[in-house]
């Protein structure tokens, strides 16, 4: 998807949550056995933003943040990590916090402090509807409108200005049991379906708003709502999707998992990626299955994000050292 008149210019990503502050430590274990914290940022939509940078996408993220240290933290750095950051600093709130502790090598506990945040009380006011029209592609989530009634109403705003501007739009549905309950989200994550033009699930996360006894049910009954491109994301068994009417199954690649975290946000910067490049179905989703396969070998939410070179090195020799 180009800019008319001119192929070179790639339309880019554009996405609206919340960012927090995160802590973690290095090691497994209790939390407060942990002599020290490393500190970093994560979000969802930014995480995407991210990935979708890194695969040479452009992407725009769209949030508040406090007017503290946290705040200029998450500013910086997307910005840093050449994402068009517009960070609404609120002085009447601060940010957000994250905590993981990995309580073993293998199972990470997630425990947020966003309750009042500056993120929390992101507004319509906030989207500029010329940012969502010049958009590739509008990628929301159902993070967002779980966090307050006004963050919810700029979800909503803005797909309705990219809807009018006949910009595709993107839903994740992200469910976050800590945020609201499945009846609770129900309603609002099936209204954002019937807006969609993609959406990104897990089989549970699909279980909220339809029924069936297997995945390519699930698939049909999304797709049925309106959007035509429909991805299951399944994990270590890769995905299922429909796309314009055509299902397809792919599985995921063989990698050793260091941190799960950020999987789906890197898969959905794939496939977003590809589609506002231009790429076919079947490359899209490549990218996407890649993309989300690269980033579990690397712990951090968004740190391990790879760029399209990075990718061929999925296919390397163990021990390949690039010289």
């Amino acid at each position: 998807m180009s800019a008319a008149g001119d192929p070179a210019v790639v339309r880019g990503v554009v996405t609206l949550g919340e960012t927090m502050a995160l802590l973690w430590p290095p090691e497994v274990g209790l939390l407060r056995h942990a002599p020290a914290l490393r500190l970093g940022i994560a979000g969802a939509e930014s995480n995407l933003a991210v990935g979708a940078v890194r695969l040479g996408v452009p992407a725009t993220w769209i949030g508040r943040v406090g007017d503290d240290e946290f705040g200029r933290l998450v500013a910086t750095t997307l910005r840093g990590q050449g994402v068009t950051a517009t960070a609404v600093v609120d002085p009447g709130a601060p940010t957000g916090l994250m905590v993981k502790e990995r309580r073993t090598a293998r199972a990470t506990r997630v425990l947020y402090y966003r309750s009042g945040s500056a993120g929390s009380r992101l507004s319509p006011d906030d989207v500029d509807p010329a940012v969502v029209a010049a958009a590739g592609v509008l990628h929301v989530t159902g993070i967002t409108p779980a966090l307050s009634a006004s963050a919810r109403q700029a979800v909503l705003a803005a797909v309705e200005e990219a809807r009018s501007a006949g910009v595709p739009v993107s839903v994740d549905l992200n469910y976050r049991s800590a945020l609201w309950s499945p009846a609770e989200a129900g309603p609002v994550l099936h209204e954002l379906v019937r807006a969609a033009d993609v959406v990104l699930a897990t089989e549970e996360e699909a279980r909220l708003l339809v029924e069936g006894p297997d995945d390519r049910t699930l698939l049909a009954a999304l797709g049925a709502l309106g959007p035509r491109q429909v991805l299951v994301k399944k994990g270590a068994a890769g995905s299922l999707s429909s796309i314009d009417g055509v299902v397809r199954r792919v599985p995921a690649r063989r990698v050793d998992v260091v941190d799960p975290v950020g999987a789906g946000d890197a898969f959905g910067a794939g496939y977003l990626g590809g589609l506002c490049l231009g790429l076919p179905p079947e490359e899209r989703l490549a990218l996407a299955t890649s993309a989300g396969a690269f980033a579990v070998t690397v712990p951090g939410d968004w740190e391990g994000l790879p760029s399209r070179a990075d990718l061929a090195l999925l296919d390397a020799d163990p021990d390949t050292v690039v010289r």
